[in-house]
């Protein structure tokens, strides 16, 4: 089968590349903005026509679209998570063989949901941000398109390559800078609110498996269960060795997204406030969320449909953060 994947270089795209090079029976051309793409292309930029062309020479059977920005302005965002989703769906139309569609979109398409009651598909969605906003018209798009298409909701991704702009990358840093400085205490958001946390890993084996399943519309990829992120947090305090305090500020975590980066851009799984990574212009900061207290994912269609469910305990995948987080040079 022959698999074209968008925004291989972010947080989830990379773990879908790895998954999708292991299989002996995929044949995987990566498109995408950086030098080590196959096809070199923008799509927030590009026409629909030139990647219509694209298609045609590669002739996939699938199109994976991990691509997306949480970053930046509302103009940003559109641009990359619902403009984009336009350009791809359109070139799909216009190319002589029209591939299967698998989109990644969010959570935050859901937007505040009623505490204690898992969301299912048929929820109405609610963003309440210019993120979840720009996501959800992704996903509009997506599903209008007449294509062969599904669009996979992803919840609160969590692992190894978790970027240090998100709740446990930022989390882990301070451990480590903690621990290397005989500090005790790290400094935190607030971190009452309940997160459906699942990893990257198991992230990528759910976009594998609906590339080559027949399922359409939306699915919802979670855990199935509601954490706190307090109580997740120590886990990774646990695993660091950590003896000090983790003080709260009287800050909420802001938690709008789990996408892929566009082009490999940041996937924060929690913005921070007052945080930006490394490099970032100030007019890129996160647009501004609101505070959701409880998200938790149904999951019985990616059980049914998809014939997935995780396989990675919470407390391994925030001992793969702390791990990776440690050895970095």
């Amino acid at each position: 089968m022959r698999v074209l994947l968008l925004g291989a270089d972010g947080f989830i795209g990379r773990r879908v590349t790895d998954r999708l090079l292991m299989d002996q029976e995929l044949q995987v051309t990566v498109l995408g903005r950086r030098d080590s793409a196959d096809i070199r292309f923008d799509l927030t930029t590009g026409s629909p026509g030139a990647l219509a062309r694209f298609l045609d020479a590669v002739a996939p059977q699938v199109v994976i679209n991990c691509a997306g920005a949480t970053y930046g302005s509302s103009r940003t965002l559109i641009r990359s998570n619902t403009l984009a989703v336009a350009t791809v769906c359109e070139a799909i139309r216009r190319s002589r063989e029209p591939a299967r569609l698998v989109h990644v979109g969010s959570a935050a398409e859901y937007g505040p949901v009623p505490g204690g009651v898992p969301v299912s598909e048929q929820a109405e969605p609610r963003p309440v941000g210019p993120y979840g906003v720009s996501k959800l018209a992704g996903t509009e798009l997506v599903l209008a398109s007449g294509l062969d298409a599904a669009v996979l909701r992803v919840f609160d991704v969590v692992g190894p390559g978790a970027p240090t702009a998100s709740l446990f990358g930022r989390l882990a840093e301070g451990l480590r800078r903690a621990l290397e400085r005989d500090e005790h205490q790290v400094r935190m958001p607030d971190l009452s609110g309940y997160r459906d946390f699942v990893d990257v890993r198991d992230v990528a084996r759910a976009i594998q498996a609906a590339a080559v399943s027949a399922a359409t519309g939306v699915v919802n990829i979670g855990s199935g269960h509601a954490v706190r992120a307090r109580d997740a947090a120590q886990l990774l305090v646990r695993a660091s060795g950590f003896e000090g305090q983790i003080v709260e500020e009287n800050r909420q975590v802001l938690l709008p997204a789990q996408t892929a980066g566009a082009g490999g851009d940041h996937l924060p799984g929690h913005h921070l406030p007052g945080h930006r990574p490394e490099g970032h212009r100030p007019e890129g900061r996160p647009a501004p969320g609101e505070p959701v207290p409880w998200r938790q994912a149904d999951v019985r269609t990616a059980r049914d449909r998809l014939g997935w469910r995780t396989q990675v305990p919470l407390e391994e995948s925030l001992g793969d953060v702390w791990l990776e987080t440690a050895c970095r040079v």
